[in-house]
């Protein structure tokens, strides 16, 4: 997901707009928005930890499976090489996980850093009384 999505996990126009369309079609679909906007962060989180259950889960039917579809050769060095082949990327794989996880906590912070941007030039704006969106002060005293 990017920081540039239409429909992110926010308080953007276009979730607002969805969440009251959902509203006045149907009151679960709205709520359904509702929830998406407030805990959608969340999903990423809950959607690995599902997969990391599942695939926990299912290792031993895995090791199972491969283990009678990977027969052994009758050559001990090609076995030996295949499991620690195996064993080689199973580390590596691990090694992907672990570096998408970083990044997923990177994008997260990044995403949060540029919202607390976004407030604090709101703020700024709101406490000189100007109206910008991009952070100018516009001077209204002078209308000749």
């Amino acid at each position: 997901m990017t920081q540039t999505a239409l429909i992110r996990p926010a308080w953007t126009p276009a979730t607002i707009a969805l969440m009251v369309l959902g509203f006045m079609i149907f009151w679960p679909l709205g709520l359904a928005m509702l929830a998406y906007i407030i805990w959608g962060d969340r999903l990423d989180g809950f959607k690995r930890e599902a997969n990391d259950v599942t695939d926990r889960m299912f290792r031993g039917c895995r090791r199972a499976a491969r283990h009678s579809h990977h027969a052994p050769t009758g050559n001990v060095a090609f076995d030996d090489w295949r499991e620690g082949e195996l064993e080689r990327l199973t580390k590596e794989r691990r090694k992907l996980d672990e570096m998408r996880a970083e990044f997923d906590d990177y994008m997260r912070e990044l995403r949060r850093a540029k919202d607390q941007e976004e407030f604090d030039r709101f703020m700024r704006n709101r406490k000189t009384g100007g109206n910008n969106p991009n952070g100018d002060v516009t001077d209204v005293t002078d209308q000749s």
